[in-house]
């Protein structure tokens, strides 16, 4: 679909979504363009985070950004009460542990520091600054 008819169907928060969504896929380091999203979904509304949220991510993301994604929507869904979409729970957790630092000795401190949704998904990172994840 072109961005014009995009941007008539959906609402503003959800076509934000879904750019950020976009950037995070095409990027070959998305780190940066997943800091854009989470600022995106942290400076949401309770309303503006469920319309952004109500569809799911285009297909053909990696398994690490789809579990990334879904944990970033679940843990701001945690901070604003309002209910999960149902798409998080159809993005099966990674079979393999991710970790927010190379460093062996950050990883029990991440095991133990990680919000619970990205624990759940089997990626530890570290949110103590800011709440940012």
């Amino acid at each position: 679909m072109s961005a014009y008819v995009l941007a008539r169907v959906l609402p503003v928060p959800a076509a934000q979504f879904r750019d950020a969504i976009r950037d995070c896929a095409e990027s070959a380091s998305p780190r940066f363009a997943l800091a854009e999203l989470n600022s995106l979904l942290s400076d949401l509304s309770a309303g503006e985070l469920r319309d952004a949220i109500a569809a799911p991510p285009p297909p053909g993301l990696s398994p690490f950004l789809e579990n990334y994604i879904a944990a970033m929507v679940e843990y701001a869904c945690a901070t604003r009460a309002v209910a999960v979409p149902g798409w998080t729970r159809a993005i099966a957790p990674l079979s393999e542990p991710m970790f927010g630092s190379e460093l062996q000795t950050l990883r029990l401190y991440l095991l133990t520091h990680s919000p619970p949704p990205f624990r759940v998904r089997n990626i530890f990172i570290d949110s103590t600054l800011g709440d940012r994840v």
